[in-house]
């Protein structure tokens, strides 16, 4: 998604799941999908199940700034979320577009 404005902010990556977790994690995603789509500065915020890696889910989000992301975590962070998602390895790339 190169065609985005100057000094938007990007992640990508992943996190891994384990199985003894999906079902617990799919539910909690739900509702922090709505939520995060829900924020004053999202632009796009998609997480979708890898076709490869079982229990990997593919994380590509763009806020239309660092502070829009900021207050994207100050959120997540008093969210169901970070109970559902606990201590799940992630690996992420962030950055802002220039």
């Amino acid at each position: 998604m190169s065609d985005l404005p100057k000094g938007s902010f990007r992640l990508e990556g992943h996190i891994d799941v384990p199985a003894e977790r999906i079902a617990r994690v799919n539910e909690a995603l739900k509702d922090h999908i709505r939520l995060t789509r829900e924020e004053e500065g999202w632009i796009f915020f998609i997480v979708d199940a890898c076709s490869d890696v079982k229990g990997r889910f593919l994380v590509s989000e763009a806020f239309v700034d660092e502070a829009a992301f900021g207050a994207h975590q100050v959120r997540v962070g008093a969210s169901p979320w970070v109970e559902a998602s606990k201590d799940v390895p992630r690996e992420y790339k962030a950055w802002v577009v220039v």
